[in-house]
């Protein structure tokens, strides 16, 4: 007795359409597709969020950043970068 036949899967969803009725396990499935629906808008509105916060502001300025190695005071170097 390793696998379920047909029959097998036949009697179960015999079984459950008794115990359930036809009205109510489609009215689950329809529950279950709200669901899944609702599931995917908010993955699609958390991927669409952080894109339209990410962008800098227009006004900010440039800042300097001077940088020093460790050989000497005199050696720096400048780097300019946007920090944000």
């Amino acid at each position: 007795m390793g696998g379920a036949s047909i029959w097998h899967w036949v009697v179960v969803g015999g079984v459950v359409m008794l115990l359930f009725g036809r009205g109510k396990i489609s009215e689950m499935m329809g529950d279950v597709a709200k669901g899944i629906k609702a599931f995917k808008k908010g993955m699609s509105e958390d991927d669409a969020a952080p894109a339209s916060t990410a962008a800098p502001a227009p006004n900010e300025p440039v800042r300097t950043i001077e940088h020093q190695n460790a050989q000497g005071a005199g050696t720096g170097s400048t780097l300019n970068a946007k920090v944000g």
